[in-house]
């Protein structure tokens, strides 16, 4: 159960100002030479000691609302399906170029071209839509990595973050080597709770050095994180992932990396996108997989029990109020 907690204790040292009601007045006496021959009034003592009473309470609720009683944060162990998704988004100049055009035939007509970049917005969008109960950290990256979130499940931050890679132009340099460390960090500290993933969308790749590579092996398989790579084919002789062999050294970039991760010893599947169907495709494929019970833990913020004890005091200053009518009409 929440212990009751204050923002301001302190003033809990004015609560005997609320004994001041009880203290006899001497105003409140009236002179009589000799009182014998009255006649008892039961129902004005009660009134009396009502209105002291009331008095007190009034004072009560004041004094520890204003010092702002709040149950305390407590923190709920929940059991759901997902998985934690540490989402690398690549965002260079380059994803704001087209993706491959291919060869139209003379029946066909030019169709509206999207950007890389609003093809993963719009495949990362759905993902959020499809499992808001997944856990997502967001970064960014070009020349630096860019944290936009730590690991959260609302995905209406998410997707604001999502939405605000649309505005202006990154470099045209990347880092692939900081900003997949980066994403791995994002991971520290936290308790393994169930499955974990890192996707990378990037329409690029990288000749990472020895100890990068060592450090990127070296935290996927600590942290037990699977990979996903999602290369957003820039052209048509973009290369094709399948059909390369092990041989890095006189391939590109992205078939350096693509290697480079198959020989990691982690579990790691490579997508190549080039539309929207295929960006979806690889993207459902991921949240298919990535579909298994999840343990996790929901903070539950404080109550703040002060504007009911405002009320109270309220309704107790009115009670005073309609006694005090009373008391002068019986006068």
């Amino acid at each position: 159960m929440p212990a009751l907690e204050f923002y301001k204790p302190l003033l809990l040292l004015l609560l005997p100002l609320a004994l001041l009601p009880l203290i006899p007045n001497r105003r409140d006496e009236l002179p009589f030479p000799w009182i014998n021959w009255l006649p008892v009034d039961a129902t004005g003592q009660r009134l009396h000691w009502l209105w002291k009473g009331l008095a007190a309470l009034t004072i009560c609720l004041l004094v520890v609302a204003i010092a702002g009683p709040k149950s305390s944060e407590s923190v709920i162990e929940r059991i759901g399906r997902g998985a934690e998704i540490s989402i690398l988004l690549d965002r260079s100049a380059s994803m704001d170029g087209e993706v491959r055009r291919p060869i139209l035939r003379d029946y066909q007509t030019n169709q509206v071209q999207q950007t890389k970049n609003d093809l993963a917005r719009e495949a990362l969008g759905w993902l959020l839509q499809q499992r808001p109960e997944n856990r997502y950290a967001l970064t960014l990256f070009n020349v630096v990595p860019m944290r936009i979130a730590e690991f959260t499940d609302d995905t209406t931050f998410l997707q604001a973050g999502l939405d605000a890679t649309a505005i202006g132009r990154g470099p045209k340099e990347t880092n692939m080597g900081i900003a997949l460390l980066a994403a791995i960090d994002a991971f520290k500290q936290r308790p393994y709770t169930g499955s974990r993933a890192l996707l990378l969308v990037s329409d690029g790749g990288a000749r990472l050095d020895d100890a990068t590579r060592k450090l990127i092996q070296a935290g996927l398989q600590r942290h037990q994180i699977s990979l996903y790579f999602i290369y957003v084919q820039s052209g048509i002789n973009a290369p094709d992932f399948q059909l390369v062999g092990t041989d890095t050294s006189t391939h590109s970039e992205e078939v350096a990396l693509h290697v480079f991760f198959k020989n990691l010893g982690s579990k790691y599947q490579v997508f190549q996108a080039d539309d929207v169907v295929s960006m979806g495709e690889a993207v459902a494929t991921i949240d298919d997989q990535e579909n298994l019970p999840l343990t996790y833990y929901e903070k539950i913020p404080g109550i703040d029990y002060s504007r009911l004890l405002f009320i109270g005091a309220l309704l107790s200053c009115t009670a005073l109020a309609a006694i005090a009518v009373m008391r002068l009409e019986a006068l």
